[in-house]
């Protein structure tokens, strides 16, 4: 059964001479699984993200033959059914904590906040709760953690924390957009391993956002490939490596290897044909 379904999603912006289309009749729908959404900056991955929480800030415009969580019409609900589903059943996890994070409350008083947000509880409960979401993202101190302001932790900690705020309302779905774009690689192989444990255990639907296709294949159970606000291919993650359409081909082809050492790097030669529906 499939979590969430999206047919023909479109985000458009209107400037002074045209109609810009960020993201250009997307389909797809994810079950209790890890879907990775790969393209290169531009390409419409975060606006898609954003619109299925009905976050496209003014003049954007989102349309969608239908946009659905079960049997909720994300497009059309109320907006106070949507601020009840965000982070209740559908969380996202942004870029950056340093800039996700309020850095004026304490990384306890954040997750608690979201916690309270959507349960009826105590402030003793929904500490108790935060400090058991921050052994869940492995944080060795969490006592300290928990009373820290986000400027005192590293990147790694960071966004850890941000992951435990947004599990926290125990979501049907995560949006992870980047998650670990701004981390080391030992770092982000922590941080991957406690997103996939706790997708895993919890039996929660994943939407994994990234630019990284190598990263996305060894993580995902399927792969979409976004490239100028649309998806050119679908594809199981197992079966990267026989993909179809020449843009998935060469981005697979420019990463680097270490047998290829001292080779310059293929460059990838777009087609105008890709754009078109």
């Amino acid at each position: 059964m499939n979590l969430l379904t999206v047919e023909d999603l479109r985000v458009s912006f209107p400037t002074r001479t045209r109609v810009v289309e960020a993201v250009r009749g997307v389909s797809f729908a994810i079950g209790r699984e890890k879907v990775g959404l790969v393209g290169e900056s531009g390409s419409g991955k975060s606006m898609t993200g954003r619109a299925l929480l009905r976050l496209v800030p003014p003049p954007g415009r989102v349309t969608a033959a239908r946009l659905a969580l079960g049997d909720v019409d994300l497009l059309r609900a109320p907006e106070r059914t949507i601020r009840g589903i965000r982070g209740r059943r559908i969380s996202m996890v942004l870029q950056d904590p340093r800039f996700s994070l309020n850095p004026v409350l304490t990384i306890g008083t954040q997750i608690a906040e979201a916690y309270r947000a959507h349960h009826r509880a105590s402030r003793a409960a929904a500490r108790e709760r935060a400090l058991e979401m921050l052994r869940a993202v492995q944080i060795r101190d969490p006592e300290r953690v928990h009373d820290a302001y986000p400027h005192e932790l590293s990147g790694g900690m960071g966004q850890r924390a941000m992951i435990a705020m947004m599990l926290v309302p125990e979501p049907d779905l995560l949006i992870a957009d980047e998650p670990t774009s701004s981390l080391d690689a030992t770092v982000q192989l922590q941080v991957l391993g406690i997103l996939d444990d706790l997708v895993t255990r919890r039996g929660m639907g994943l939407l994994f956002i990234s630019h990284d296709l190598k990263l996305v294949g060894s993580f995902c159970d399927r792969v979409l490939v976004m490239y100028g606000g649309r998806i050119v291919e679908t594809l199981a993650a197992a079966d990267l490596d026989k993909a179809a359409h020449p843009y998935t081909r060469g981005l697979l082809s420019a990463l680097p290897g270490l047998g290829r050492a001292g080779e310059p790097l293929p460059v990838l030669e777009r087609d105008p044909a890709w754009l078109l529906p």
